[in-house]
């Protein structure tokens, strides 16, 4: 493997971090803060937030048995991806490679900071080779990503596949976890003394249920986290995000309850879904949303969003055509969906006789009857 100094790109080496007035602040606990141009009133909003989280990160570290310092917290689990092409990537040089489909957001990072991005195609298991990837780099490859369970295909990839991508590559391989608690698999966060060249990431936005507050995790070495935390943003956890995953920490059992209720929901809605005529092939999922392929996708979706009720249309991504993304919702929310997509099949066939009535009366029209 290239070292990390190598992998860098040489202005991020040289790069002296910003330092704000809570970075700077280090001593006993004070009660008169004046040097962050703050405004006194409004407590407690009026406060900068701590910039390194420090308090949350040691709550963490205890859930996912990961040091404090091996933790990088962002604004969504996009703000990791963002630095890892920010920091070792150099633009129109370097390039990275990635599955495809996968989450669309590698790419849109990639093209905001102008560097290539691969694409290497799954088969039709939506499973990958690892020497189709190691051959599609190439010296300028810095990073490989991988998702797992992958979205929108919602499958685990191979375990023995993605280990030999990281042992192989001499660059570093971010592995997505963010539906990684719905999935038999177990994490690679304990793989990570074993590989140095490994950047796992995770969110609070899945099977935390905190979408709203924009909270992802990286895990990775030391010395990884310390370069994105050299080039975030000061401030880029704010203090209210700080304070309701602290309390989310707290319910932990709470969300292993929520993970177990999702998959029996998802397993009684996939259920539900073979049952529909508009159903063509569900793909099995290690997530909390499956993958189904259905008569018609455009169709289907533009009828449902009439109905209110919004699943995604992947029609357009890669192996996914006439594919829809369901997510798997409440117990009522799930029933509405297959109720709407029953009546569905009632809805196409009234069309079909009204159509072929049309066509009849056009036909006697045009013999003059």
């Amino acid at each position: 493997m290239r070292t990390l100094e190598e992998l860098t790109r040489p202005n991020i080496r040289r790069l002296k971090p910003y330092s704000s007035a809570r970075d700077e602040y280090n001593g006993a606990a004070a009660s008169v803060f004046l040097d962050a141009n703050e405004n006194p009133y409004n407590m407690p909003h009026n406060r900068y937030p701590d910039p390194m989280q420090r308090e949350l990160k040691k709550e963490l570290s205890k859930v996912k048995k990961v040091l404090p310092e091996r933790i990088f917290l962002g604004n969504g689990s996009d703000e990791a991806i963002d630095l890892v092409f920010r920091a070792f990537c150099e633009p129109r040089i370097d390039n990275v490679v990635a599955i495809d489909p996968t989450y669309g957001m590698y790419q849109v990072c990639a093209e905001i900071n102008d560097v290539e991005y691969r694409k290497v195609l799954l088969d039709e298991d939506f499973q990958f080779s690892a020497d189709k990837l190691l051959a599609a780099a190439d010296e300028h490859t810095k990073l490989i990503f991988l998702c797992s369970p992958n979205n929108p295909t919602g499958n685990d990839l191979l375990r023995s596949e993605i280990e030999k991508i990281i042992r192989e590559f001499d660059g570093l391989v971010i592995l997505d976890e963010a539906y990684n608690d719905f999935s038999e698999a177990p994490s690679f966060l304990d793989e990570l003394d074993k590989y140095p060249n490994l950047i796992v990431l995770q969110t609070f936005s899945k099977a935390w249920g905190c979408a709203a507050i924009r909270l992802g995790m990286a895990f990775a070495s030391q010395e990884i986290i310390s370069i994105f935390s050299k080039i975030k943003y000061p401030y880029n956890v704010n203090q209210l995000t700080q304070k309701q995953a602290m309390e989310m920490l707290y319910r932990y059992y709470e969300i292993e309850r929520w993970v177990k209720t999702l998959k029996e929901e998802r397993e009684n809605l996939e259920s539900e879904f073979v049952k529909l005529p508009c159903t063509v092939k569900i793909f099995p999922s290690d997530a909390n949303f499956f993958l189904v392929r259905v008569t018609d996708a455009v169709k289907i979706y533009n009828y449902l969003v009439a109905e209110g009720i919004i699943v995604r249309n992947r029609n357009s991504v890669s192996l996914c055509g006439n594919c829809l993304r369901v997510t798997v919702g409440t117990r009522n929310e799930n029933e509405r969906l297959v109720e709407a997509l029953e009546k569905y099949k009632v809805n196409a066939a009234r069309k079909s006789k009204v159509d072929d009535n049309t066509a009849k009366m056009q036909s006697i029209k045009q013999l003059g009857v």
